[in-house]
């Protein structure tokens, strides 16, 4: 089954965060395994960052990802303040799961088949690491009550 893009494996569940350093503590310790490294959403030099279509070169994050299955990983991620998803779902909504990611091939083509599919909008987009790959985030909670990333590796 590949469903509307092409993949039906879940690869992440984010969560928007306060306090990235105590929440990584307190999952690592559920967990039961070693704390990750934090690192942070990189140069926009490098990511590009749009949001709702706009460039946002100081929306920025601190992340960590715990890798919890074969496929699988939690990303912890606290906003820095600027208008961004990540800062718009803390204010409106406060801590909690922010999306769930799939990894995809043809980003663009994705994101028409989900404005059809479910009449998501593009919320933020932009690449990632050292520009080995993009995300983008689709607000799709008229009808599937949540936040899809695409996650798409060159």
């Amino acid at each position: 089954m590949a469903g509307i893009l092409g993949t039906n494996i879940l690869t992440q569940v984010g969560f928007i965060v306060r306090d990235l350093e105590a929440s990584k503590k307190k999952f690592a310790e559920f967990l039961g395994c070693p704390l990750p490294p934090t690192c942070d959403g990189g140069k926009y030099e490098v990511t590009g960052t749009t949001v709702n279509g706009q460039p946002a070169p100081d929306a920025n994050c601190l992340m960590a990802f715990f890798d919890v299955g074969e496929r699988i990983q939690i990303e912890l991620i606290q906003p820095n303040g600027v208008k961004s998803t990540w800062q718009d779902f803390l204010d409106e909504h406060g801590e909690g799961i922010h999306h769930l990611a799939f990894n995809v091939k043809n980003t663009d083509e994705k994101i028409e088949a989900m404005k059809a599919f479910a009449g998501a909008k593009v919320v933020q987009r932009g690449k990632y690491g050292s520009g080995t790959g993009e995300y983008t985030y689709l607000d799709a909670t008229g009808d599937l009550k949540c936040i899809i990333e695409l996650l798409e590796n060159y």
